[in-house]
């Protein structure tokens, strides 16, 4: 059977290794694009948001659904941006790792949830780990995993009121 390669194949970053060098860009550039993507958030900018995702993304919600696709988990940002409060997340990389022989990266950090604004208390959080994909000289998300560990009553709340679609979880 002759497979043809599809846009999602893996294939070497190079014909060699990366060097250190690069490998130390690579990670700040997906350290910047992750703290513009927070900030985006925070603006509400769900445009600039969905920028960094691939358009086959998948996302493991704080409270464990699935979400598949850029067009599904940007109705997702909206209908939690409508809720009631409205939730906005904070994302904070704490360990970024490029690959130095494929166009992967692996990210993990912390989350929170602020009702209203990014400045209040936060009420729900959690862990969230992240493959990043380099396409046409871009890092962008392809898959998310968020893990809700901490909570308030108001982030219990939020998770129990959002039924089977969780619509105001990350």
């Amino acid at each position: 059977m002759n497979r043809q390669p599809d846009r999602d194949d893996v294939t070497p970053a190079t014909s060699g290794a990366l060097g250190m060098a690069e490998l130390r860009v690579a990670e700040q550039v997906i350290r910047q694009a992750r703290a513009v993507q927070t900030r985006a958030l925070a603006a509400g900018d769900h445009d600039l948001v969905a920028s960094f995702w691939t358009a086959d993304i998948t996302v493991r919600r704080a409270l464990g659904h699935a979400v598949n696709g850029a067009a599904a988990c940007r109705q997702m940002l909206d209908a939690g941006a409508a809720g009631v409060p409205a939730i906005l997340y904070q994302r904070e990389a704490v360990t970024v790792m490029v690959s130095p022989h494929w166009p992967l990266a692996y990210e993990e950090g912390e989350w929170t949830g602020h009702a209203g604004r990014a400045g209040s208390p936060a009420v729900i959080g959690g862990r969230y780990a992240a493959q990043w994909v380099l396409r046409s000289g871009r890092w962008l998300i392809r898959s998310e995993l968020f893990v809700a560990l901490t909570g308030s009553s108001l982030g219990s709340e939020v998770g129990s009121n959002a039924g089977s679609d969780f619509a105001a979880l990350p």
